[in-house]
């Protein structure tokens, strides 16, 4: 039987989302300029939209929490006494575990289940087959919860809130990070009129491997090479200046190529003794 469902928050994700039938609000049905285009994408999903949270979570057994990340704390917080007696509350809200952690606090003292979920992909086109890590203490129960509702791609991550979350915000650094550093390599190189030939140089050298292989490798390289590196990158810097592209992305490199070069540690065999060597290293040096 479908539970009683609430979308607090209902923007892309909440859309791609809709359950007909559910009910949702969005703040943005407050503002005048904006109550039209969210009564229309209300009616558009089926949905039951509501014009305050209270109306929106009366009775609510699972809520999805789909808000921006710097609402999702205030949402959990001003949501968290509306709540029934054991309802589910799904943050799925990219945030940092530190944060979901307070966020669970405020549902847990106002006798609800809270839930880390995370969205390990673009929830547009996959919709509801997009990828799900689910963890806490009622993960179980939300991945049952989160079935009846057709999500057909979820699984329990872990027993702490914090867990998911965690995922997908590491996981982030190499995904934003390459979004980033591609874009700061394709202007420096439209602005010098190589692109074509930096995108064939890329192909010719980009080696196929997991990621565990290549972090190995890069950190082997790093350590070291990572002085002559840094400065190697300097010149870059200069190169990217000089075409008018601020590089923002590479003088993080420099620095982490530095940093690690500067700890002049051979680099053991496996990824797990090269973590343990910097980690270790990195506790002895001096603040």
């Amino acid at each position: 039987m479908m539970p009683a469902t609430t979308f607090i928050g209902f923007g892309e994700a909440g859309r791609a989302f809709a359950t007909a039938g559910a009910r949702a609000f969005d703040h943005k049905t407050l503002h005048e300029r904006e109550r039209g285009a969210m009564l229309a994408a209300y009616d558009a999903a089926g949905v039951d939209g509501m014009d305050d949270a209270a109306s929106a979570l009366s009775g609510a057994q699972v809520v999805l929490s789909l808000v921006t990340a710097d609402q999702a704390l205030a949402a959990a917080l001003d949501c968290a006494p509306l709540l029934g007696a054991g309802a589910l509350w799904l943050d799925m809200n990219s945030v940092a575990p530190g944060t979901k952690r307070r966020a669970a606090e405020a549902i847990k003292a106002s006798g609800g289940r809270y839930v880390d979920v995370a969205v390990m992909a673009p929830v547009l086109p996959a919709r509801k087959n997009v990828p799900l890590s689910v963890s806490g203490p009622h993960a179980q129960a939300a991945v049952e919860a989160l079935t009846l509702l057709g999500f057909a791609n979820t699984a329990v991550a872990g027993r702490a809130i914090g867990d998911a979350s965690a995922i997908k915000m590491i996981r982030s650094v190499m995904v934003k990070g390459l979004e980033a550093l591609s874009a700061e390599c394709a202007l420096a190189a439209d602005r010098a009129g190589v692109t074509d030939a930096v995108i064939a140089s890329l192909d010719a050298s980009w080696k196929a491997q997991s990621w565990g292989e290549r972090f190995d490798y890069n950190l082997d390289r790093m350590m070291a090479h990572g002085l002559r590196r840094a400065a190697e990158m300097e010149e870059v810097a200069v190169t990217l200046e000089d075409l008018g592209v601020d590089p923002v992305m590479t003088r993080g490199t420099i620095a982490h190529q530095r940093d690690l070069g500067a700890l002049a540690i051979t680099p053991p065999e496996g990824l797990g003794a090269k973590l343990h060597a910097i980690t270790a290293a990195g506790q002895k040096a001096p603040a």
